[in-house]
C-alpha cells in the first residue's frame, strides 16, 4: 500500500515536498514514479527513480524545479517541488513499478493521490 501526502494550497513560487510512504513492500526493490492528473486531463508522468536510485527521469516541464528522491530506511519516496506554477495544480500520485518508465501502464500499484493547488 502506498500513502501519498504533503499536498496543499500554495502560491506561485512556493515549494512543497510530497511524500509516498510504502507499507507491505520495500521501496528499494522497485522503481518509483510520481504522476499527476489535472481536472479534465489525462494522468501524466512527472518524475521517476530507478530501483537503485541511479537513474532519474523528469518530464520536461518540471526539470530544474522538481527533485525525486528515496529514503530506503524510511521506505519513503519524496518529490521536492520548488518554484511551483499554477499549471502544476493537480492530484499527484505515487506508483510502484518493476522498472523506471514514463507510462502509467508500467506501474502496477498506486497510492490514493494528494492534491496540489498553486494559486497565481
Amino acid at each position: 500500500q502506498l500513502q501519498a501526502s504533503g499536498g496543499g494550497l500554495v502560491q506561485a513560487g512556493d515549494s512543497l515536498r510530497l511524500s509516498c510512504a510504502a507499507s507491505g513492500r520495500t521501496v528499494s526493490s522497485y522503481a518509483m514514479g510520481w504522476f499527476r492528473q489535472a481536472p479534465g486531463e489525462e494522468r501524466e508522468f512527472v518524475a521517476g527513480i530507478s530501483r537503485t536510485g541511479g537513474l532519474l527521469s523528469y518530464t520536461e516541464s518540471v526539470k530544474g524545479r522538481f527533485t525525486i528522491s528515496r529514503d530506503n530506511a524510511k521506505n519513503t519516496v519524496y518529490l521536492q517541488m520548488n518554484s511551483l506554477k499554477p499549471e502544476d495544480t493537480a492530484v499527484y500520485y505515487c506508483a510502484v513499478g518493476a522498472a523506471l518508465g514514463t507510462r502509467a501502464y508500467q506501474y502496477n500499484d498506486w497510492g490514493q493521490g494528494t492534491l496540489v493547488t498553486v494559486s497565481s
